[in-house]
């Protein structure tokens, strides 16, 4: 086994995950909730991550190619589901809901945070590439998904200090970050979608 590969995999995958970024963005999603159900919303997102990513570093192309969905349409879809939840971030139609009561709260753990945010169109790509440099070598894939499952758990250690940073940026430095972000999350939504029409050659490179 090369380390240099894998320590190539796990910053690639870091990158491409952004758990730095994306604590913030939890913050923001899970605004309103009790610390037990945030840490609950929070290890679900992980879990359904861990199993999205197994299944794409495993056999992403066969899935999808089973069904009849390429890549840069995956990207597309993703980036549209994307742009919705940042139209709700924008106009505070998250945050409405979530006051209204607490049993009729939406749960972010499979979308947006699993999926398309941890468990991405790039991310799954990433582990689709990743696991494709060494065909059929059972030993490579297992330590690809050793350096996701080490980035899911930097994830999972930032979700669970959001609430510090809940409480350090109060009421109004949260809802100043929601709208930043939702402005970030459209952008990246708009992204994605470029990418996955510059794939098929709709959009000049």
């Amino acid at each position: 086994m090369d380390p240099a590969l894998y320590i190539t995999a796990f910053v690639t995958l870091f990158v491409v995950i952004d758990p730095v970024g994306l604590a913030p963005l939890f913050v923001a999603l899970t605004q309103g909730m009790e610390p037990a159900q945030r840490r609950a919303v929070g290890l679900r997102a992980i879990v359904i991550s861990f199993v999205l990513l197994t299944l794409f570093g495993l056999a992403g192309d066969k899935v999808l190619g089973f069904v009849g969905i390429s890549m840069p349409a995956f990207r597309i879809a993703g980036g549209l589901l994307l742009f919705l939840t940042a139209l709700d971030m924008l106009f505070e139609r998250r945050t409405q809901r979530r006051e209204e009561k607490v049993e009729t709260l939406p749960d972010p753990s499979v979308f947006p945070l699993a999926t398309p945010l941890i468990a991405g169109p790039g991310a799954l790509a990433t582990m689709i590439l990743l696991t494709g440099q060494r065909p059929g070598d059972w030993l490579h894939f297992a330590a690809i998904h050793g350096v996701m499952a080490a980035v899911l758990g930097v994830v999972l250690v930032l979700f669970l200090g959001a609430g510090l940073l809940q409480r350090a940026l109060g009421h109004t430095g949260i809802t100043v970050v929601t709208r930043l972000l939702g402005m970030l999350l459209a952008a990246l939504a708009v992204q994605f979608v470029l990418d996955g029409l510059r794939a098929v050659g709709l959009v000049p490179g």
